[in-house]
């Protein structure tokens, strides 16, 4: 049996770390939370978990919770993740994504911290030339916020071979939905994520949904993208965890998709039969740099760890994003 050592999670107030909050506490993890709130929000992190409000780049508050938590894992979640920011302000993504987790990494280091999990990005491939696209496919980023995320990688890559910590690296691909349970969910205002805007867009909260590029090589000439629900992300972190307690001389980089895309236009016909209305699509020209297709060679995750994904269906991940979104209404009482 995996001892549960008490887990700092960055970036914990926000849409996917929040998610893993949930999920930690539903295994009986010892958890605190570290957010300086600029996209993460309070409400996200449930009653009894403490929550630092700093940054990961203050090495003294760091050592802090360290300490006062006894910390043994960082499961870092914090930084900045708009591509076509990146692209306009990149030394924003230099510093916030690259120089604070070296800042967070020398940290852990210091504070004896054993173990690491990171949230790394299906950019880091850019535009892959075969896809389904594997762990060992080549890292070309064609943007600053992949850029950014692979140097992390590359970082605690180098550092796990000079200090005893070991870390996952995990690559996320289109991560949507929310807690079954409502606990959580997407909630960043103008957030940019397809499922986020149809379903804001289903309750009257935008007008319509842009599709930008209908003359992709795929079958109905919209982006084909692997879609996880955030739940199923969110457990894969924590039997990561288990993994590297198990195993403190391996380190490990996987995928974290399905494995099974769905076009933008499959995605909003699913809108539609979910909430039983036709939402508006404004078709436009492609966005520079998005592959036709980007789906997850998902075998290495499912060979490694007892990984069994418990939402992959279009429909569900919809209809969680949904009850979520009613519920943010209320919330903020913007309805």
């Amino acid at each position: 049996m995996t001892s549960k050592l008490p887990v700092l999670v960055t970036g914990g107030a926000g849409y996917i770390g929040s998610h893993a909050v949930l999920a930690l506490r539903d295994r009986g993890w010892p958890v605190a939370v570290i957010d300086n709130l600029t996209t993460g929000f309070r409400f996200a992190v449930p009653e009894g978990v403490p929550l630092y409000e700093g940054d990961i780049e203050d090495g003294a508050l760091l050592a802090r919770i360290f300490a006062e938590q006894g910390i043994g894992a960082v499961m870092h979640f914090a930084g900045s993740i708009i591509v076509p920011e990146s692209v306009e302000n990149p030394l924003k993504y230099y510093h916030n994504n690259t120089a604070k987790s070296r800042a967070l990494i020398a940290a852990a280091v210091e504070g004896g911290v054993r173990h690491f999990i990171f949230s790394s990005t299906a950019a880091t491939y850019g535009i892959p030339e075969v896809s389904p696209v594997s762990e060992d496919s080549p890292k070309l980023p064609i943007n600053p916020y992949g850029m950014s995320k692979l140097m992390t990688e590359i970082m605690l890559a180098d550092t796990a071979k000079a200090h005893p910590l070991n870390y996952c690296a995990l690559r996320y691909f289109n991560v949507a939905g929310a807690d079954p349970e409502a606990r959580s969910g997407q909630s960043t205002a103008g957030a940019t994520h397809l499922i986020k805007v149809a379903v804001e867009a289903a309750l009257g909260k935008r007008e319509s949904v842009g599709v930008f590029g209908t003359d992709y090589a795929t079958p109905d000439g919209t982006g084909v993208r692997d879609y996880i629900h955030v739940s199923d992300l969110a457990a894969a972190h924590v039997l990561a965890l288990e993994e590297l307690i198990a195993r403190p001389q391996q380190s490990l980089t996987m995928n974290c998709g399905y494995g099974r895309g769905y076009s933008v236009t499959e995605v909003l016909d699913a809108v539609d039969r979910v909430t039983n209305r036709k939402i508006g699509r404004v078709l436009g020209p492609r966005r520079a740099g998005d592959p036709d297709s980007l789906i997850s060679d998902n075998r290495r995750i499912k060979e490694t760890l007892p990984w069994v994904p418990q939402h992959a269906d279009l429909d569900t991940i919809i209809g969680h994003a949904l009850n979520w979104e009613r519920k943010l209404t209320e919330l903020r009482g913007d309805g």
